[in-house]
């Protein structure tokens, strides 16, 4: 009885302890360094919304925050069981991202089967998630309609696993879209569950939109944005050889133009200027601006100084993607420094996820 009471004495001194230093640590980050964490999965290829809607933002925080950026290949297991062409996937996924300007020595650049804490916080997680709640996520319906032969568990906990891949470093901020909004709001919920059952360990991770920074590009065809896996003739690719990109800009879509001076633009005009905008010098874009007001605009002008200028703009990217796929010790050094980083910060996590679980038995 001497001896349990003492060992229980001193788990809650071990206890309190790690939550001071947990205290600390929240207490040097509100007045320093912030948690970003965000993943991509390795499936299709990263595409100019990518690079406006979210890397280029990612470029911006790596010197602000402490940043945490996942290639998401347990994720892509849910729907792209076959491994085979998973391993260069990853490769080309880390070369995107390097050559948008994520630098590895500021981020933790790394691949999420590589942190295995992730797993067993994925396992305490799913002890607080209920079927019910998981079936009704707009995900996984969309899921199950796009693949009905395939409604494996992974799919269903697919919410818990993107958490526990926030929560496993108390991340604060997620660069999420409106699509992964509900996944972000199901991560505050289990922080809540296991806050209110173990004891205060997780902060509450909230959305980060960049605010008017956060660009939606456009597909070439009007329909919709741009997609990794849909309307790929429409899609502007980071990996796109120049006369791809030349061909898919002039068959976007236009019409015979404006009959009366400053008409309002159709949408899929618009989607073009967007598209000048982000790319083009202000000259070239006020030009063409001036020459639709005055109806004298030829799209095929248009279209031709756009194509040169996504050229000009994607080119390099795609060049030293090329470059860093070729070195693949480059990339093995790059994920091994990154899973280092990533799971110091979640070996941290879990230590104090046991110790408030009482999973401390010696």
């Amino acid at each position: 009885m001497i001896i349990d009471n003492w060992q229980s004495g001193y788990n809650r001194i071990q206890l309190s302890y790690l939550r001071r230093l947990m205290e600390k640590k929240k207490e040097n980050l509100s007045a320093g360094r912030q948690i970003v964490m965000s993943g991509i999965r390795p499936t299709g290829f990263l595409h100019l919304g990518n690079y406006f809607g979210a890397i280029r933002n990612y470029v911006k925080m790596q010197d602000n925050f402490e940043c945490y950026f996942m290639v998401a290949d347990l994720h892509s297991l849910t729907t792209h069981p076959d491994t085979k062409g998973l391993k260069s996937n990853v490769h080309r996924v880390l070369a995107e991202n390097i050559a948008c300007g994520l630098d590895p020595e500021k981020v933790a650049l790394y691949c999420q089967s590589h942190v295995y804490q992730t797993g067993e916080l994925y396992l305490y997680l799913n002890m607080l998630a209920y079927k019910g709640e998981l079936e009704k996520t707009a995900t996984f319906k969309d899921k199950v309609r796009q693949h009905p032969d395939n409604i494996n568990a992974g799919l269903l906990t697919y919410p818990v696993l993107m958490a526990a891949d926030i929560l496993i470093h108390r991340a604060r901020y997620v660069p999420v879209g409106k699509d992964q909004e509900q996944h972000l709001e199901i991560a505050r919920t289990y922080v809540n569950r296991f806050n209110h059952r173990y004891g205060e360990v997780f902060p509450e991770p909230v959305a980060y939109n960049f605010n008017d920074k956060l660009v939606k590009v456009p597909s070439l065809d009007g329909g919709g944005k741009m997609s990794k896996s849909e309307n790929k003739l429409a899609t502007l690719y980071l990996s796109d050889e120049d006369d791809d990109i030349r061909k898919k800009v002039m068959k976007a879509k236009t019409d015979s133009g404006p009959t009366q001076p400053n008409s309002p633009k159709p949408d899929y005009i618009e989607n073009l200027f967007l598209l000048m905008k982000l790319v083009s010098n202000e000259e070239t874009v006020k030009h063409f601006e001036e020459k639709y007001n005055d109806c004298s605009i030829r799209y095929g002008d248009m279209k031709k100084q756009l194509a040169e200028d996504m050229v000009n703009f994607i080119s390099p990217i795609q060049k030293k993607i090329n470059s860093i796929l070729q070195d693949e010790k480059y990339l093995q050094k790059i994920m091994k420094q990154g899973a280092e980083k990533a799971i110091a910060n979640a070996e941290t996590t879990m230590k104090l996820v046991r110790n408030a679980m009482g999973l401390n038995y010696y």
